[in-house]
């Protein structure tokens, strides 16, 4: 058997929050043309992708401008927003705030659907970090809250520093390539019920270079990027980010969709 039950929903749970996510989000890090990329994203959230991450810190703040120009070509009912801002802006309450209004004014929305700490701050304790952010909930510019390249440990902390909000996410890197949070990360993130957003669950590409998930492509008649991506949504509580700035690889991402690996597949899968 998988180490863990296959989760066949192209729609994950955010959290306790009663929201659905699709199994697959368009990243925004690294885009080296909005033009093509913005036409790209407009199909992908017609295709059925209805969420976008992004981060003030991208291309300085230009991803985020970028997101805002896709959400209003769609419909800001559309798009489920993610952001994160950086660790330094949770040190106080004020700063944290401030922080957040600079990012939905460039978002140009009213709100985000989620918000992130980027990564820990190790200069701040983690409890002060977590309730700063509260206070972006409580001044009604994200809807949830939650964190990014916490580990097991850390995300616990947080957890139990909120006062009165939930932490639905934790932003990590995870792919069939990389598979260090399926020892711990994963296993908390599933009986607390966060959801774990994978990003670089492509490894750039290398992915498609390994034999053995190149060999089931073959089998399922799919391209190896989705090969690659169906390991990682099979997960219970895993939405993976993928970036794309081209038609074809958004078809790859999108063949990743509708259809689960066997349990014998996965398995071989996690023995790399």
């Amino acid at each position: 058997m998988p180490r863990f039950p296959i989760d066949h929903s192209d729609f994950k749970p955010l959290g306790r929050t009663g929201e659905k996510l699709s199994a697959i989000g368009l990243g925004t890090w690294a885009i080296r043309d909005y033009d093509r990329a913005y036409n790209v994203f407009v199909e992908a959230l017609s295709s059925g992708i209805n969420n976008i991450d992004t981060a003030e810190m991208y291309d300085g703040g230009e991803a985020e401008r970028f997101v805002g120009r896709v959400v209003n070509a769609v419909g800001r009912d559309r798009v489920f927003i993610t952001t994160k801002l950086l660790p330094h802006r949770f040190r106080d309450r004020d700063t944290a705030v401030k922080a957040a209004r600079s990012s939905i004014k460039r978002l140009n929305v009213n709100y985000v659907d989620l918000l992130l700490i980027h990564w820990p701050d190790p200069s701040t304790p983690i409890e002060r970090q977590v309730r700063s952010l509260e206070a972006i909930v409580e001044e009604g510019l994200t809807r949830y809250i939650g964190v990014s390249n916490f580990t097991v440990r850390e995300l616990e902390r947080a957890v139990w520093a909120l006062k009165k909000y939930e932490i639905v996410a934790n932003q990590v890197h995870y792919s069939v390539l990389s598979k260090g949070i399926e020892q711990d990360l994963l296993p908390y993130a599933v009986k607390t019920s966060i959801t774990i957003q994978a990003y670089t669950p492509l490894e750039k590409g290398r992915v498609t270079q390994v034999r053995a998930i190149r060999t089931l492509a073959e089998k399922y008649g799919k391209p190896p990027a989705a090969v690659a991506l169906n390991y990682v949504i099979s997960r219970p509580n895993v939405v993976a980010i993928v970036k794309t700035e081209s038609r074809e690889h958004l078809m790859e991402i999108l063949a990743a969709l509708g259809w689960r690996l066997r349990e014998q597949d996965i398995e071989e899968l996690e023995k790399i």
